[in-house]
């Protein structure tokens, strides 16, 4: 059962992490630092899962980077594109959408167990 519900985790998880890679992306950021920013938001994300990610999103012409070669060790920056962030607000719009309607049908199930036990 637990390999069963990690699978599943890891499914739900999958999509919501590109959501949450956009948000932060608004400014530039380095790997390390959309790490830190995304686990202080509650959200962990393993380096081998983040790279992968963010080269997919480059791939997709939502993300652009650039190497910052001004301090001791060079990092490189990634940021959203104009088409990203257009991608971005349409995904937040769904994803609030698409949240609002679970919660409907989550809450509504809680509903139906309460009117059973009464």
């Amino acid at each position: 059962m637990n390999a069963l519900l990690n699978s599943l985790i890891t499914e739900l998880r999958r999509g919501t992490l590109t959501l949450a890679v956009l948000s932060q992306l608004r400014t530039p950021q380095y790997g390390y630092s959309l790490v830190q920013r995304l686990e202080q938001s509650g959200i962990s994300i393993d380096q081998s899962t983040l790279y992968p990610l963010l080269r997919r999103l480059e791939k997709q012409e939502l993300v652009t980077s650039s190497w910052d070669t001004s301090e001791s060790r060079p990092r490189r920056y990634y940021v959203l594109s104009a088409f990203g962030l257009e991608i971005f607000e349409q995904l937040k719009q769904e994803w609030e959408k698409t949240s609002q309607e679970l919660y409907t049908l989550l809450k509504g199930e809680k509903d139906d167990e309460s009117v059973g036990t009464d």
